[in-house]
């Protein structure tokens, strides 16, 4: 018997390089917690269980009954989950307390962006964020369509993902800037009229952009003020050329008349909205376009340019971001959880919870029901989110409750992917 306890030990083990490998699905496994949260409610005394990359079965651990050969697996004291949904991020970033923006778009060699990229997407995935919306490559090119392939082929770890590419800017509007210096590397990709912008819109979805992403306004006026960029005819354009490839938009914009003109435009999601009024809201939650505030990345920056949280007031930018939260909610916009991670450390990606949380004031249930199946949602992503019979078997167990307490998502114990284990207690 102890003999094959330490088989079955080994054997979970190797799976996460089995994986890699791409060999043979493992077993069936009955996953006993101490409860399932299945992407809505929170179940007690629920196992589930898996057969390949699909989960078959969940509910009462009485009612689930596993094939003959299955490995059970106890999990007391955890809490089943689906695997989180990251809204916005960049794995060819790294934080921007290490090096900046420009110098990393400048300077670092795309080898060298891309190993990079490869660590993150790990880590990303041993937080328990098993799909990742990575909204552009910021001067890496089309090197997230790679990083894409080399995860769903097996050949690293990381979340699945969803990719932007390059991204859209208008010209002139996007960085890096250094005065008179022509011909510098470009963080995104500069289109204007009609021509330009289909020509581009085209290009990143050849390429294999799964959304098109583009910055709506940005810190292009007088005295480096945020101002709106492309059109609300250039903007439709955008919408409308991707939509007839299946591909939705998103836009960053931070100033009410940026994300009003994407509003009225069809963009699915809003990234940041800083700026946005009560006005603005209304307009999104008519039209159905979601708000992904990244409210962790103007918690990092803040604390960069040298605010330490505590006692001292938050600066009015960081005041501002909540301002918007609340706002949004309270007009009621789906809210998308993301936290521009790469702007802060990739792994750290709870962090983006735990603020709107204790910073917003949401409700754990809320934020964890954004997180898994209101991401899957927003991201047509049928297959996931939710831990129900026939979706895809990506799970996290963490100690403690995560509705009760966002800050157990911390505590990570098992991550799943497809079925196999890349973390287990």
């Amino acid at each position: 018997m102890k003999l094959l306890k330490l088989l079955y030990c080994y054997w979970w083990a190797l799976l996460p390089l089995a994986a890699c490998a791409q060999g043979p699905p493992p077993p069936a496994v009955l996953l006993v917690p101490a409860a399932v949260f299945d992407g809505q409610d929170l179940h007690p005394g629920w196992a589930v269980l898996v057969e390949g990359n699909k989960i078959v079965a969940a509910g009462p651990a009485a009612q689930v009954m596993a094939p003959a050969g299955a490995r059970t697996l106890a999990l007391p004291g955890l809490t089943l989950l689906p695997g989180l949904i990251e809204g916005h991020s960049h794995l060819l970033l790294h934080p921007y307390n290490e090096a900046s923006w420009d110098d990393q778009v400048l300077q670092e060699p795309l080898a060298l962006r891309v190993a990079r990229a490869t660590v993150h997407a790990r880590r990303t995935l041993l937080a328990g964020f098993t799909t990742a919306r990575d909204l552009g490559t910021e001067g890496a090119g089309y090197a997230d369509v790679g990083l894409k392939q080399a995860i769903d082929e097996g050949i690293v770890p990381g979340p699945r993902l969803l990719v932007a590419t390059r991204a859209l800017v208008a010209t002139g509007s996007y960085g890096p800037r250094l005065g008179a210096v022509d011909e510098l590397p470009r963080g995104a990709q500069e289109a204007d009229g009609v021509d330009g912008i289909v020509r581009a819109v085209r290009e990143q979805i050849g390429h294999g952009a799964d959304v098109v992403k583009v910055y709506a306004d940005y810190r292009w006026g007088p005295g480096g003020t945020a101002t709106p960029t492309f059109s609300l005819e250039e903007l439709t354009l955008i919408v409308q050329t991707a939509r007839s490839a299946g591909r939705g938009v998103v836009a960053h914009a931070s100033t009410a008349e940026g994300m009003r003109r994407a509003a009225l435009a069809g963009v699915e999601t809003i990234e940041h909205g800083d700026g946005g009024t009560p006005e603005v809201f209304r307009l999104m939650k008519q039209r159905g376009v979601a708000l992904c505030p990244t409210v962790a990345a103007t918690d990092a920056i803040a604390q960069y340019k040298g605010w330490q949280k505590g006692p001292e007031p938050a600066p009015e930018r960081v005041l501002a971001k909540r301002r918007a939260v609340r706002a949004a909610v309270q007009a009621g916009v789906t809210l998308v959880v993301g936290g521009d991670v790469g702007v802060f450390p990739h792994g750290d990606n709870a962090r983006e919870l735990e603020l709107l949380v204790q910073d917003c004031g949401l409700a754990p249930l809320q934020v964890l029901r954004a997180a898994t199946a209101g991401n899957a949602q927003v991201f047509h992503l049928a297959d996931r989110g939710r831990i129900a019979p026939g979706l895809l078997a990506d799970l996290v167990a963490v100690a403690g409750d995560p509705t009760q307490h966002v800050e157990a998502l911390r505590q990570v114990q098992l991550v799943m992917k497809g079925g196999v284990p890349y973390k287990q207690p």
